[in-house]
């Protein structure tokens, strides 16, 4: 039963994300009346981070939200976000030049033909190229860069964009979460915790094994439907026009590349190179990157033979093809803004711990994973979330007899899915939102994943608890 016959018959019809972004908003709101303001004091780390004080929890005046903050919540919300929302804005601009340069469509038509004749195996090299990145320098957010990148060849090898999506988002969460090598998470949790930056490989990289190879079986299975019947894809109807402007690619003659366009990929490889570089050895982040991709564009576009005003309408054209995700963003840091306002977010974060301290070990490092779960929702950033969960989660484990190894994997794990699954997570909308992807529909294909990561995780924690693994 199509989408629209469903709705009719239903009755209902799933809410705009701005709605439901607002509505979270409203909760949020409410909450700081409810629940009693508190705060832990913070400390400096050696690294400069302020981390909490888990002895330091005293309940506040309370100050819950007023009008005045909450019509200002969403456009602090921007603000905050600033990095993510013109990262988002930017990448889209700089995607637009590449498509007008010719280079994309290229580049496409040879992949195509290259893969033609077994283009499902197109999905585990990518999922473990993402996921292998990701693990090893922890930039989850490089999933806003890879998805307008392999749309095209998805959907001329008779995917769809969910399938894209997915490769893309599901490949870099999986290498961030286990984080076999991710200073962002694994790094920074383990430092905090006091335990050796890094210890514990062996049962990440066993674990970053198994995730993998499910992600890429379920990713797979869906595509495999989709290639079959595209009219079972859950972006159909959103994927019309990509399917006229791509499915034909490899069809007929072979693409030639002018010399002017070569002469631009190799420009596109070279400042791809520089990517790396920066983000590996000079702690690039979103700022340095959305710099880079700017010149990129200008550099990319002249070279291929684009004038000025070209690459100019290419680029503003790119914006409003991403704008709705970059809006999102700051709608999802809305919400956190509300919080924090209301000086309720370390109330709850206190409250959580101490429930997990009235449990017996083994459910204690199960706590221990769905209290990071829950607080992901109010802070989606893993290195936010680390610095004001793990000083409070470390002495923690040591009462209840969890290892600190355990606890940070617990921190890990609660941490990391959740990221491409709350709407408060902000790259993760952006990602959609270039996708084309609606989050209801995102959550009809994930959510079935997320349950099998959630099994894999609570089976990984018990393990390491009886193993006392540290």
């Amino acid at each position: 039963m199509s989408d629209d016959k469903q709705k009719k018959k239903n009755g209902f019809k799933m809410p705009h994300i701005y709605v439901i972004l607002f509505v979270f908003g409203i909760v949020a709101a409410a909450a700081t009346y409810l629940i009693p303001a508190g705060e832990f004091d913070r400390v400096e780390l050696e690294n400069g981070r302020a981390a909490v004080d888990p002895e330091s929890f005293t309940y506040v005046e309370s100050t819950p939200t007023g009008a005045v903050e909450f019509l200002t919540a969403i456009p602090r919300g921007l603000v905050d976000a600033g990095e993510v929302v013109f990262f988002t804005l930017i990448i889209g601009g700089m995607f637009m030049v590449l498509r007008e340069s010719g280079i994309i469509e290229i580049a496409v038509d040879k992949m195509a033909r290259k893969f033609s004749k077994k283009s499902i195996f197109i999905i585990p090299v990518l999922v473990t190229v993402f996921a292998a990145v990701a693990t090893l320098i922890g930039t989850a957010e490089l999933s806003l860069v890879y998805i307008p990148v392999i749309i095209p060849l998805v959907i001329a090898l008779g995917y769809d964009s969910m399938t894209a999506a997915a490769i893309a988002l599901c490949g870099t969460v999986i290498g961030y979460t286990v984080g076999v090598l991710n200073p962002i998470n694994t790094g920074l949790a383990q430092t905090i915790a006091e335990i050796p930056t890094f210890s514990g490989l062996g049962f990440r990289l066993i674990l970053f094994i198994i995730v993998l190879f499910i992600t890429a079986l379920f990713i797979m299975r869906y595509a495999k439907k989709v290639k079959r019947n595209p009219e079972s894809s859950l972006v159909y109807k959103e994927d019309a026009e990509k399917r006229e402007m791509y499915s034909s690619i490899g069809e007929h003659e072979p693409l030639k590349a002018t010399g002017r366009q070569i002469a631009g990929a190799f420009a596109v490889l070279l400042f791809f190179a520089v990517l790396i570089w920066g983000v590996t050895t000079q702690d690039w982040f979103m700022i340095e990157m959305s710099g880079l991709f700017i010149i990129m564009g200008v550099v990319v576009g002249l070279v291929s033979g684009l004038n000025l005003t070209r690459i100019s309408d290419a680029f503003t054209k790119g914006f409003r093809e991403v704008l709705m995700g970059a809006i999102i963003v700051g709608l999802a840091r809305s919400i956190a803004v509300i919080l924090e306002d209301g000086q309720v977010m370390d109330t709850i974060v206190n409250g959580l711990g101490s429930a997990v301290g009235e449990l017996p070990p083994v459910l204690a490092a199960a706590g221990m994973y769905f209290v990071q779960l829950i607080i992901n929702f109010v802070i989606p950033s893993g290195s936010g979330q680390a610095l004001v969960t793990m000083p409070i989660m470390a002495p923690l484990a040591d009462l209840v007899d969890v290892t600190r190894q355990t606890a940070v994997l617990a921190f890990q794990l609660g941490d990391g899915f959740a990221h491409i699954l709350y709407p408060t997570s902000g790259y993760f909308m952006a990602a959609l939102a270039i996708a084309g992807v609606e989050w209801h529909k995102w959550i009809k294909f994930f959510f079935p994943l997320f349950l099998i990561f959630m099994f894999i995780s609570l089976g990984a924690l018990v393990v390491a608890q009886i193993t006392s693994w540290s």
